[in-house]
């Protein structure tokens, strides 16, 4: 795309990339072009960082490091961003197996840590007592080990916790995000946040320790 002669880019960068360990970024990996078909191509193999182990395993890309690369390639460009300012790359390493004993393990911890707190609760509040008043209530007579009731109570909290994290094993009910999935959206926000205030800061200090030096 042309404006009065001057080829024109537009870019709208990604919040957060995965990208493969010992692979080159490229401008194509971490942004949205949108330009002269002729560029197109080169624009999206246009090679921005070369990951080293030193690094870590995210790296931080701002327009200030794309848009002298972007001039290079393609003089008097007029470049227009839109969106975030910045990318965070995460450097992904190959895909261990998954282990069935610490799979294993971790489902056991779960069950009977969720199971010791769920007893601890009804213990507190005296559950036993309230199930046997409902059914004395229910049915006109006393019973003190009302099983069927404790039985269908049982039953409706596996029920309820279903529905309330709409998930059962890989199956989703309906679209809407679940509890966990809102949390874990906000823990990764808050880390991507820290993450580029971190590496913000960490550039400032490297660019003052150059000019006095």
């Amino acid at each position: 795309m042309s404006d009065h002669g001057l080829p024109t880019v537009y870019l709208q960068l990604r919040s957060r990339v995965p990208i493969s360990h010992g692979r080159v970024v490229t401008l194509g990996h971490i942004a949205r072009i949108l330009c002269d078909p002729e560029w197109e191509s080169s624009l999206r193999s246009l090679e921005l960082v070369h990951p080293h182990k030193w690094d870590g395993n995210l790296l931080l890309i701002d327009m200030m490091h794309i848009i002298p690369k972007i001039q290079e390639l393609i003089p008097g460009v007029r470049i227009e961003s839109m969106g975030n300012k910045h990318s965070l790359v995460e450097v992904v390493k190959k895909e261990k197996k998954p282990s069935l004993i610490l799979f294993l393990l971790v489902w056991l911890l779960l069950f009977f840590g969720s199971a010791l707190t769920i007893m601890n609760f009804h213990a507190d509040v005296n559950m036993q007592e309230v199930q046997i008043r409902t059914v004395e209530m229910v049915t006109g007579r006393r019973d003190e080990h009302p099983y069927l009731f404790q039985t269908a109570y049982s039953f409706g909290i596996g029920f309820g916790m279903v529905v309330f994290f709409n998930h059962l094993f890989k199956k989703k009910w309906n679209e809407e995000p679940t509890p966990l999935e809102v949390e874990m959206f906000l823990y990764q926000e808050n880390i991507d946040q820290y993450v580029v205030a971190e590496e913000y800061k960490r550039m400032k200090t490297a660019s003052r320790q150059g000019d006095s030096s």
